[in-house]
């Protein structure tokens, strides 16, 4: 996700693994290389300073424990102070009795009318009963009306459009709507523009929104974190979206944007789709940007798609020793309800040395297929599959007798990799991975 940067913090701790202790040597020059990370990631002088500062000033305290790896030690405090610098705990929408009325702002190209459909999406995923509706204020945009209608189709949710007409007329209009939540999309415009700036604060004089999200996006960086100061000191904004972290994103505005505006990032864009969205949680970025991959909404995706039967279901099968293709061919949708394998993949430990996440996904849909083209005894496991028969799968799968070998090899060792699995539910149970997940 952070690439260069995750990279720097990956190499700079393996420079202290092994010392005994944290000294002023080796702490001095590991604050260094963290400094020249932080600005190589696009975060002012000014907060990397401050930053470094305060890990230095942690790592010679009391609080080290002189017992720990030195390397272990300056890695959480690094951690530790990422995570309070992006706000440590998750913000929630502020949703109210009545009508709750979102407007959405930011530059042009940051992402607004997709974040504005996503969000919509997500209001409907987790708050159940809530009438959600769109309106389209973006008017300087040609195309803008046409792409939050044509997201909102996907979604199932209604959108107040008005060509020809003003962001003013098309907002005292919106505020008419049956709805429990209300969600404006702005037009892009840049923060020197008097003349649409007066128009946005036109806008929310009229709607009167309980929430106004600034969204932006993560390959600029810094610039965006300027950008946002400059809206909440014209316009007064309640948070911010940070779009395009599936891109090449900097982190100069995960990092800066809470210290700078004083006001929290409160949903992340993670991808294209519209449910690729969800609520930005500072220690989920830290290990993000440190590679320590995404446990924590890992765990959320395997809560929200996997069912506890399922899982349980699995466990009975693996101690019975009666593990078959047919419960692999199982296990693999079940993994697919949570996403696609190259996302899950990169929100494991260890997912920026992995290189091209794409081929897990074609072995996946070759597994699939060869799976699907046994008969139900051999799916069952209740006959051998000896040449003659990995060759018959070859052909009616349209694969090569090396992918069907490979399946059997991959399948053979399932029993123990599924053992695994009775770890991520005792993760779930973790009571402080739990309060990290329901912060």
């Amino acid at each position: 996700m952070f690439g260069k940067l995750t990279e720097k913090f990956t190499n700079l701790f393996a420079d202290l693994k092994g010392k005994k202790q944290l000294t002023e040597d080796n702490i001095q020059k590991a604050v260094r290389d963290v400094r020249l990370a932080l600005l190589d990631g696009d975060v002012s002088y000014k907060i990397a300073s401050q930053f470094v500062s305060r890990v230095k000033e942690k790592a010679l305290g009391d609080e080290v424990l002189r017992s720990v790896d030195a390397g272990d030690q300056f890695v959480k405090l690094v951690h530790d102070e990422l995570t309070a610098l992006m706000g440590s705990e998750e913000v929630p929408l502020r949703l109210k009795a009545g009508k709750t009325v979102i407007m959405i702002c930011g530059l042009q190209g940051s992402g607004k009318t997709t974040s504005s459909a996503k969000l919509a999406h997500y209001i409907q995923k987790n708050f159940e009963g809530k009438k959600v509706v769109l309106a389209a204020l973006d008017l300087q945009r040609p195309a803008a009306i046409d792409q939050l209608e044509t997201l909102a189709k996907q979604i199932d949710v209604p959108v107040i459009a008005e060509r020809g007409s003003s962001p003013m007329l098309v907002a005292k209009k919106a505020l008419e709507a049956d709805c429990d939540v209300l969600i404006c999309d702005t037009a892009g415009r840049l923060h020197i523009d008097e003349e649409l700036m007066g128009e946005l604060k036109a806008v929310k004089e009229i709607l009167d929104p309980q929430e106004v999200l600034f969204v932006a996006s993560a390959t600029i960086g810094q610039d965006a974190v300027k950008t946002a100061a400059e809206f909440d000191e014209k316009i007064g904004i309640t948070g911010s979206i940070l779009t395009m972290l599936d891109g090449n994103a900097r982190a100069g505005a995960a990092i800066s944007i809470l210290e700078v505006t004083k006001k929290p990032l409160k949903f992340e864009g993670v991808g294209e789709k519209v449910d690729a969205f969800q609520l930005f949680n500072p220690k989920s970025m830290a290990d993000r940007i440190l590679g320590f991959g995404d446990v924590i909404n890992l765990v959320k995706k395997a809560e929200a798609n996997i069912e506890k039967s399922e899982m349980e279901e699995m466990e009975k099968k693996l101690k019975k020793g009666s593990f078959s293709y047919e419960d692999y061919l199982k296990q693999m949708k079940m993994l697919s309800r949570m996403g696609s394998v190259k996302g899950l993949l990169s929100m494991m430990p260890g997912a920026s040395q992995m290189g091209d996440l794409e081929m897990p996904e074609k072995e996946m849909g070759r597994a699939k297929a060869i799976i699907l083209s046994m008969t139900h005894k051999e799916r069952q496991g209740l006959e051998e599959l000896i040449p003659s028969r990995r060759h018959r799968l070859a052909r009616g799968s349209g694969t090569h007798i090396d992918d069907v070998n490979k399946l059997v090899k991959t399948f053979k060792r399932m029993g123990s990799a599924m053992k695994q699995m009775k770890g991520m539910k005792k993760m779930m149970k973790d009571p402080q991975l739990r309060r990290m997940m329901n912060a």
